[in-house]
């Protein structure tokens, strides 16, 4: 048995069922689940249309490097989305099956454990990111480290996920510069890149390019159509950048037997043509964050994000407590911000908030914050 399964912590979900487990919600309310980043909008028709159309795919073996065309659809929206010069689709894109897959695989590819390598997280962070640097026999580190020694490996989230915070130009030139004094590599996940509330989130690639890194050395980036299309079902993705990295990370995934279906390949390409159903979903969410912010922002600390579509809000008492008590007293069930991040420094920058995913209906988001205001009037 691989002995760094036991280095695993466990999964936030997990934790938070066992925190509710005991609890018999009021059943005068009706059960509304915000703990979940899972999209609700319906998938685009286009993407259903190109799937069903597709089917006879299901017969051959796809590549694991995807379709040419699939490839160039990819290229052509970080052209057209980052303002960037197209990038080679034949050696700096490479589908993949949802980026939660890729940013696991992507560490057993860059680690090298045999030299004690370090794995820089943020902190909050999304879980994958720690567990890809156990199993890689690495140590995960959250946050800015004060060494910088062994690192091998840093993942970036922006928008952040809890936060929504985006990264601006000049700390994505403090980190390319680290990056060149000490040869660490830059996996920047950027699912919730096309939900966003004013102007568009500033990428990896577009912020490489303006600072005339335009090989994108030691840098990749994540992308996904879950949180865009909403499609979370197909786990399609990509993952594009340095084509050094990309041609040795292809060559694992060929081992690692991850190839994405010819069918989904054409839902895909659909998807990343298209952007009417991308501007209709950030106009839903904006809808749901208009609503509910002011409400919320009454008894709670919090503002809309720049970026995703969850509210990072402070909570008065323990955020487990609160999380507990909510679903107890009110049915609505929320994610503890520790559950999201590791202590760092003596403190956990979890503490005392809550992840609170705005992807329920805009009646049960709004009928969700009326429960939070009750539910906070009480303690």
């Amino acid at each position: 048995m691989n002995p760094n399964l036991s280095r695993l912590q466990a999964y936030p979900f997990e934790r938070l069922r066992a925190l509710v487990a005991a609890a018999s919600p009021e059943p005068a309310h009706a059960p509304i689940n915000l703990s979940i980043g899972e999209p609700k909008h319906p998938t685009p028709e286009l993407v259903k249309q190109a799937l069903v159309g597709a089917l006879d795919g299901l017969a051959a073996y796809p590549a694991t490097a995807g379709s040419p065309e699939l490839r160039e659809a990819i290229a052509g929206w970080l052209e057209r989305r980052y303002r960037i010069p197209r990038p080679d689709a034949a050696t700096q894109v490479l589908p993949v099956n949802g980026s939660r897959e890729a940013l696991f695989a992507f560490a057993q590819t860059i680690i090298n454990s045999g030299e004690k390598a370090k794995v820089v997280c943020p902190n909050p962070f999304y879980q994958i990111y720690e567990g890809a640097a156990l199993l890689a026999g690495a140590t995960p580190v959250f946050g800015y480290p004060d060494d910088w020694n062994r690192v091998q490996l840093v993942y970036t989230c922006s928008p952040a996920n809890p936060s929504g915070k985006v990264m601006n130009l000049q700390e994505w030139k403090t980190l390319f510069e680290l990056s060149d004094r000490h040869g660490f590599v830059v996996a920047s996940d950027e699912c919730y890149s096309e939900i966003y509330f004013g102007q568009p989130p500033l990428g990896a690639l577009e912020a490489a390019f303006r600072l005339n890194r335009k090989s994108y050395e030691r840098l990749v980036v994540f992308s996904s159509l879950s949180k865009r299309s909403n499609a979370p079902g197909m786990r399609s993705g990509f993952v594009a950048g340095d084509a050094r990295l990309l041609k040795q990370f292809l060559l694992y995934r060929t081992y690692h037997g991850s190839a994405m279906s010819l069918a989904v390949q054409r839902a895909s390409i659909a998807a990343w043509n298209d952007e009417a159903h991308v501007v209709e979903n950030r106009r839903l969410y904006a809808q749901k964050f208009d609503a509910v912010v002011p409400l919320l922002g009454k008894f709670f600390e919090t503002e809309t994000p720049e970026g995703g579509f969850y509210l990072w809000l402070r909570t008065p008492i323990d955020d487990a407590e609160f999380a507990r008590r909510l679903h107890g007293e009110y049915n609505v069930l929320v994610l503890p911000g520790s559950y999201l991040a590791r202590e760092s420094g003596g403190e956990n920058p979890g503490k005392n908030r809550v992840r609170v995913a705005l992807v329920a209906p805009l009646g049960e988001c709004v009928e969700a914050a009326n429960r939070m205001m009750r539910f906070a009037r009480s303690l």
